[in-house]
């Protein structure tokens, strides 16, 4: 799936301890799980018919997967904004939730898999997508974590209309310099995986290059927010929802719906 240089420097580095850590939501998900290109897809779809052409927004977990409640409401969440969300299963029922309890796990061995396994099936997985939901769709991508090169790497095409990313993982410059599609950047004050001045470097691309973006940053909250944010707590759980209302908003603002 991946267009970009294997020596282009790294802005964004592979997940460590914090991506597994964080706060469970609860909730109860209304969208449910199919099958599309033989690979389980968590969809949450709008309350009421929308007209004209259907808005999709392809949605690429974290380390966590699309079926953790957290991410579920985040989907339902997206859906209850008039879009059709799809959420892939990636890591073909093994989220790191099934091992961070094991003695002497192989986390680098299980990253080694994962990509390698989401970067193979992904693209079927979305030409699917394309031709169930049609070509006149508006499709948007969001990334969070593992799941951000999969959302920059389609915005280098013409199949979304806008892209957006949180506390992302595994980017490098091309990734930015390639870039075709309007980006959000929803970041977190402290990220070790994406820290500030990676941030800053990716908006000097993003502007050299005459892009379309947005940059939020939180303040007193770390990577993971986005996704695992503890709601008892005023500044993760504000931060959290306006990084979900800032993502939605940037997708109806180029899929031509009203905001």
């Amino acid at each position: 799936m991946s267009s970009n240089s294997n020596t282009s420097p790294v802005l964004a580095g592979p997940p460590g301890d914090c991506c597994v850590q964080g706060v469970k939501h609860f909730g109860d998900p209304v969208g449910k799980v199919i099958k599309i290109a033989d690979i389980e897809t968590y969809v949450s779809e709008p309350p009421t018919d929308t007209t004209g052409p259907k808005k999709v927004v392809l949605f690429f977990a974290d380390v966590f997967g699309p079926f953790y409640v957290n991410a579920q409401l985040l989907q339902d969440y997206f859906a209850s904004n008039g879009f059709y969300v799809l959420g892939i299963d990636y890591f073909f029922g093994d989220p790191i939730s099934r091992h961070t309890d094991e003695p002497n796990w192989d986390r680098d061995a299980w990253f080694a898999k994962s990509r390698k396994a989401a970067t193979e099936e992904t693209p079927k997985w979305i030409k699917a997508v394309r031709e169930i939901y049609g070509s006149d769709a508006k499709y948007s991508a969001v990334g969070y974590c593992f799941g951000g090169p999969f959302a920059l790497e389609i915005a280098t095409t013409d199949d979304v209309v806008a892209a957006a990313f949180a506390h992302p993982a595994f980017l490098n410059e091309d990734h930015f310099r390639n870039l075709k599609k309007p980006l959000l950047l929803s970041c977190a004050e402290v990220d070790q995986t994406f820290p500030s001045e990676s941030r800053r470097r990716a908006e000097d691309i993003l502007a050299e290059h005459k892009a379309i973006y947005h940059v939020q940053v939180f303040s007193g909250v770390s990577h993971g927010f986005a996704t695992r944010g503890d709601p008892n707590l005023d500044q993760p759980r504000w931060a959290k929802e306006e990084s979900a209302r800032s993502v939605i908003n940037w997708f109806k603002r180029f899929s031509g719906s009203s905001w």
